[in-house]
């Protein structure tokens, strides 16, 4: 019964049976941060550290009821989502968010794969705009994800981010936090992107060195935070610098 009272992040995403990625690094992630976390699982995949080879999507219903189950019994002070997979779905998990409005959830928009198969289907990315974004916290695309939701070409410099960035607040996206893991530069720069607030730029030294999962690390760090009631630029902060420390032991010789 004590872990009841114990803040839990509620893990919305799809499983990676390399352990990679998914909701495997986010409960890695979370549990690091002393935060406990309880599940909804949208998808199974199965896919290596290079390639993704099949995924069975969850029925919509299950995804609902799992996300349902999992607020009743337990103490969930913020939700993670990730890999949806379907319109259908995202449309479930948006549903759900209604009905829980001063729940913060952190948005991951995963459409693609590291090795490039596709997670989202096309079609769902006019619904996750227009029917999950609005009711979440923050939403965290890398540069790639970003024109994708916005319909344009990959921008080419920070500016022409920070307006792809604008344009997703104009259709009511809360906050967007822009990585610029994607991009160049001795920096790896991310940019909060906050109605009536200036730009604030997270800007550590870029790394020589890659790693999966770092979206899903920094969602899952950021939504960790936010359940032990950090307010959401401190939360950012804190999840940068968790990525940053996990890129450096990785980059150790």
């Amino acid at each position: 019964m004590a872990l009841r009272q114990e803040p839990y992040v509620l893990v919305v995403g799809g499983s990676d049976s390399s352990g990679g990625a998914g909701i495997a690094r986010d409960i890695e992630t979370i549990s690091s941060i002393g935060v406990r976390t309880c599940l909804a699982v949208t998808a199974l995949t199965v896919q290596t550290h290079d390639a993704v080879m099949d995924i069975s999507h969850s029925q919509p219903d299950l995804v609902v009821d799992q996300m349902r189950a999992a607020l009743q019994a337990n103490k969930v002070a913020a939700i993670k989502i990730g890999m949806l997979a379907t319109a259908e779905i995202v449309v479930a998990v948006a549903a759900v968010l209604r009905e829980n409005p001063q729940m913060p959830a952190v948005l991951d928009p995963v459409l693609a794969s590291t090795s490039g198969g596709a997670l989202l289907e096309a079609g769902a990315i006019a619904a996750m705009k227009r029917n999950l974004m609005p009711h979440c916290r923050l939403v965290t695309p890398n540069l790639i994800e970003l024109a994708l939701l916005v319909g344009t070409e990959l921008c080419v410099d920070e500016d022409g981010a920070v307006r792809q960035g604008q344009e997703l607040l104009v259709a009511d996206a809360q906050a967007i936090l822009i990585k610029g893991g994607h991009g160049s530069g001795p920096r790896s720069t991310d940019i909060l992107l906050r109605c009536n607030h200036e730009p604030v730029r997270f800007d550590p030294p870029r790394l020589a060195t890659s790693m999966r999962g770092t979206g899903c690390m920094l969602a899952s760090a950021i939504a960790a935070h936010l359940a032990k009631a950090s307010p959401l630029e401190d939360s950012v902060r804190k999840g940068k610098r968790f990525v940053f420390q996990n890129l450096r032991k990785n980059a150790a010789p």
